[in-house]
């Protein structure tokens, strides 16, 4: 029986949608028990509870000898206000399991990366569940928990890689939670931001990345329409500040705030 914890260190997800993953993993994984914490449910103006009490179940979680993997439940905003008071709790309990998520649960693995503890993952959420095709997104992270690798982002090479939001991987630059990323490439994805936004993102972000292996772009997707067109699109936006700091742009990659969103364990996949 392989053991998942399921924790939010942003904002909540609903017994609904909780009830229907655990129903596809009855019926399509036996070899599977999630362990669905309390503190996912719970509300706290945005948060799924307080800081402290998402420390509290982040650490629970992740100290729990009993459990193989902790997979996090749903993105928003929230982990960067407790991934490093919580990853400082994590004990040797902690160093074996996987920790999947991505979104704004980038915050959680770009600091266990640097911290070393764990195998970080980015790959699918328990709340896509609720979107179109989100079954299927679901089933790719469970097969992932169990050992099947058919779910792997495909466009891998020798290099370690790591997968981020960009919007995430901007903010993490400069701050404790920031992993090395030499000799990575490093794959981004994005939704529901102006492309000038991306623009912006872009311009900090490759600022911090001298040294990786290159750059690839998944899915910029939900693109609000601005007053006025920006007049590039989000390729040449990447191509542009891949070039500005000498970074080799490597093409597209299959990650996204969709039920597409393909696995991407961070250095080197097994």
């Amino acid at each position: 029986m392989t053991r998942i914890a399921v924790c939010a260190p942003s904002t909540p997800i609903t017994r609904e949608d909780a009830e229907a993953v655990v129903a596809l993993a009855a019926a399509e994984f036996p070899g599977v028990e999630l362990v669905i914490h309390d503190q996912c449910f719970e509300v706290d103006g945005h948060f799924a509870g307080g800081d402290a009490r998402r420390i509290a179940a982040l650490v629970e979680c992740a100290n729990d000898p009993s459990v193989e993997a902790v997979w996090f439940a749903r993105g928003g905003y929230g982990a960067c206000r407790v991934a490093e008071a919580a990853i400082a709790k994590f004990t040797h309990d902690a160093q074996a399991k996987t920790f999947l998520g991505y979104s704004d649960a980038g915050y959680m693995l770009g600091g266990l990366y640097r911290a070393r503890i764990g195998k970080p993952v980015h790959g699918p959420m328990l709340a896509d569940i609720r979107r179109e095709g989100g079954a299927e997104a679901v089933r790719r992270a469970l097969r992932w928990l169990t050992g099947d690798a058919s779910g792997l982002e495909p466009s891998g090479d020798k290099h370690p890689r790591v997968a981020f939001n960009l919007m995430t991987l901007a903010m993490l630059c400069g701050t404790p939670l920031m992993p090395g990323l030499a000799g990575h490439v490093v794959l981004v994805e994005e939704v529901s931001e102006y492309l000038y936004a991306v623009d912006r993102l872009f311009f900090h972000l490759t600022a911090h990345l001298g040294g990786v292996a290159g750059l690839r772009l998944g899915r910029i997707s939900e693109v609000p329409e601005n007053d006025r067109p920006f007049g590039a699109e989000a390729e040449e936006i990447a191509r542009h500040w891949c070039a500005h700091h000498a970074i080799p742009y490597l093409g597209r990659a299959d990650i996204g705030h969709d039920a597409m969103n393909s696995i991407v364990p961070f250095g080197v996949a097994e």
